[in-house]
């Protein structure tokens, strides 16, 4: 049995000479019991293969010893002021020496000896090497059923449909990487989020990305995870809708607006039966509502892309910049005044339809028809004329 002061040796050796060509990064939170483990497991491996390479142990504030055993077992200790998951394994990365990053949980629940598959993938030019433990295995009692049949199923599907993930299992911690690669990325978050951040991002810039199986053990802290599962389940969903402004807002505001510029299209001319159930001017209210909505919707959507790409969360996307070549200030607020002047009219109408009744009780079948396109068309163009000045003001950084 290797014991602590031989694998203090073993990590001075791995580290001879000035090309370190791994570090292998564990957050660290009051994990005594098993720290020690996984530093050795990394530390054996790199041995080994031959590697090259560092343990690096991210303290988050550890109370029980947890930095002692760590460094007894030949890992550097990194403390790590600023709480949160993120934040660890950001501190850690910042302070490793190696070209490439291996990062994983220090419960022992990930399995360190696999280091040389994941160096080996890096090797090969992939810049993020994803480990999945459904093509692995989960051993029994390592992840709760809820987790396994549903959580991370339906988060990884929603990381595939929104961003075309090419991965099976979007929460895995046991991932390799490229670190000079990750750091250009400029990941943001703090907590659970960041280990998604670095999956989303490095998807949309164009990273080159591959999975291997891997296997998930039951940890061995015997005390319940530092996990939550709806508060970061939920917490993931809301940073993977606000990541995609096209999910969140434009595809729903597309829908929103040609449901309601459809039935408000059937309903202009008169009521309309369906069945015994019949749809009059109650309705056509609803539809005015859903295009403005959706209208709406579909603006943030620009809004919250120029942002995004203003402040390096986002690419830049060519059909972006090809759209503002032609739809500029200008034309945004020529299309706002014509609107203006569209509802303007259509009121027009109303007060003429009025006075043709000596300005008397009205059939407000008749008259909504005519004042709710004219309140839609109103609103829209002073939407149009806001949302234009607003647009230009996000453009300006990218022009």
């Amino acid at each position: 049995m290797t014991t602590a002061a031989e694998a203090r040796v073993a990590t001075s050796r791995l580290q001879v000479g000035d090309d370190i060509e791994v570090s292998v990064v564990m957050p660290c939170l009051n994990e005594r019991a098993t720290v020690g483990t996984c530093v050795k497991k990394a530390v054996d491996a790199m041995e080994r293969h031959g590697i090259r390479g560092e343990v690096i142990v991210a303290d988050n504030g550890s109370t029980d010893g947890s930095q002692q055993i760590a460094t007894e077992h030949g890992a550097r200790v990194v403390p790590i002021e600023t709480r949160g998951y993120g934040s660890a394994l950001r501190g850690g990365i910042a302070a490793a020496r190696g070209r490439f990053v291996l990062m994983g949980d220090a419960d022992d629940s990930y399995d360190f000896t696999q280091v040389h598959i994941f160096v080996s993938k890096l090797r090969e030019g992939y810049d993020l090497v994803m480990g999945n433990r459904f093509q692995g295995g989960i051993l029994p009692g390592a992840m709760p059923a809820l987790h396994q049949y549903l959580g991370n199923p339906v988060l990884t599907a929603v990381a595939r449909l929104f961003f075309k993930a090419p991965i099976g299992d979007i929460c895995c911690g046991l991932r390799a990487f490229r670190r000079e690669v990750i750091e250009q990325l400029g990941l943001r978050t703090q907590g659970m989020e960041y280990a998604n951040e670095m999956v989303v991002k490095a998807t949309t810039f164009g990273l080159r990305i591959t999975e291997i199986p891997t296997t998930l053990s039951p940890d061995g802290r015997g005390r319940p995870p530092h996990l939550r599962t709806w508060r970061d389940g939920w917490r993931t969903l809301r940073f993977l809708l606000l990541y995609s402004p096209r999910w969140l807002f434009l595809y729903p505001g597309i829908a929103l607006l040609a449901l309601g510029i459809a039935v408000g299209a059937l309903l202009l001319p008169g009521p309309i039966m369906v069945g015994n159930v019949g749809f009059d001017v109650d309705t056509l209210l609803f539809a005015a509502m859903a295009v403005l909505i959706g209208f709406q919707s579909i603006v943030f959507a620009g809004f919250t892309k120029l942002f995004g790409i203003s402040e390096g969360l986002l690419p830049e996307d060519p059909r972006l910049t090809w759209l503002f070549r032609y739809v500029t200030l200008e034309v945004g607020l020529a299309v706002g005044v014509l609107l203006i002047l569209a509802g303007t009219g259509a009121w027009g109408l109303g007060l003429a339809y009025w006075r043709s009744h000596h300005y008397g009780p009205l059939d407000p079948e008749k008259t909504l028809r005519i004042v709710i396109p004219g309140f839609v068309c109103f609103t829209l163009g002073f939407q149009t004329i806001l949302s234009s000045f607003f647009l230009s003001v996000l453009g300006m950084s990218r022009r």
